[in-house]
């Protein structure tokens, strides 16, 4: 049997920088390229990718193909985001890189989720109807051929973040809202949009599933959301939460589950760690799965008044890893 390694990774803004300008995109590399290099990956799930234009050429992922260069993925096939009419999206997008044969691609945006509709409460002036509400950043799929043990479908995901929806109105500057009504409001849209995201992602699991029942899905990024948390539950689908036994291979399992507690976390806020970062497997990878790390040894607290980019240039998210032998 062959191993994989699969990983998902929030490089966290990932771009150049203006001249001048620190850290710089060299500076970043330095320090994350061994993070890279540590994965060993086969499959990796980036998100936070922005895009660079040169004259005369789309934007691409540049910054990306640099911090790559000299590692196992360079020259890997890059699967990403990008607007209808080809390239890549100016920021956050989402990466999929494998040395291995892609088979397939779409992304998803409000494609098998309609748009909630809202009005909104606090807006200056009123909504004088329902507005949309829709999600910033799609959801990519990926099938990639794992030669005898078939296909796997990846689906890399950045669901939208805690921070509040901006209200018209109700915002004195970049972070000082007018009143505590319109703040709370802000976070009710960004939860509608997480959920949102949440349900398209689950509903495209059950797709891949309906069409084939044994197939091999891979869930993985940055869901601004704890395993306990009702976007994670809602991908996972567990029993106990539909009290259907009949769904069972359909449930989503946490690869992060087999971690220590003590270790269990991709992000550090407020001296406190937080598991955001998850990869979801349906239930037939298991037998072949051997083990996860998350290489978080090195994260600051990216709360503190002194925790600047430019003190700490790495992401402020830890990598994820998984080993599988199929």
């Amino acid at each position: 049997m062959a191993a994989i390694r699969i990983a998902t990774f929030n490089l966290e803004n990932f771009d150049e920088t203006a001249p001048n300008q620190r850290p710089s995109l060299a500076e970043r590399i330095a320090l994350m390229k061994p993070q890279i290099v540590r994965l060993r990956a086969d499959i990796v799930c980036f998100q936070e990718v922005n895009g660079q234009e040169r004259p005369g050429q789309p934007r691409a992922l540049l910054a990306l193909a640099d911090l790559l260069a000299g590692t196992n993925l360079q020259g890997a096939s890059v699967t990403s985001t990008g607007p209808a009419g080809g390239g890549v999206f100016n920021e956050r997008n989402l990466a999929v890189v494998t040395q291995l044969p892609v088979t397939a691609h779409q992304q998803l945006r409000n494609d098998l989720v309609s748009e909630p509709l809202y009005t909104r409460l606090t807006a200056i002036p009123p909504d004088p109807a329902a507005v949309p509400v829709a999600v910033e950043r799609p959801i990519l799929h990926v099938q990639v051929d794992l030669g005898a043990a078939g296909a796997l479908h990846v689906i890399n995901v950045h669901l939208k973040s805690k921070l509040p929806t901006d209200i018209p109105g109700q915002k004195i500057d970049q972070f000082t809202w007018r009143t505590a009504d319109a703040w709370a409001e802000g976070s009710f849209l960004s939860s509608m949009k997480r959920m949102s995201q949440a349900v398209e992602v689950r509903r495209l699991v059950d797709q891949i599933l309906d069409g084939d029942p044994d197939a091999k899905v891979v869930v993985a990024g940055d869901f601004n959301s704890t395993p306990d948390e009702v976007p994670v539950l809602a991908i996972r689908g567990n029993v106990e939460d539909t009290g259907n036994a009949d769904l069972a291979t359909r449930v989503l399992v946490p690869i992060e589950n087999t971690i220590p507690e003590p270790a269990r976390y991709t992000l550090y806020h407020q001296g406190k760690g937080q598991m955001l970062d998850h990869m979801l497997v349906t239930r037939n990878l298991l037998a072949a799965y051997r083990g996860s790390e998350i290489h978080n040894e090195i994260l600051h607290d990216e709360s503190l008044a002194f925790a600047t980019d430019r003190q700490y240039p790495e992401s402020d998210h830890a990598p994820v890893v998984a080993t599988f032998e199929l």
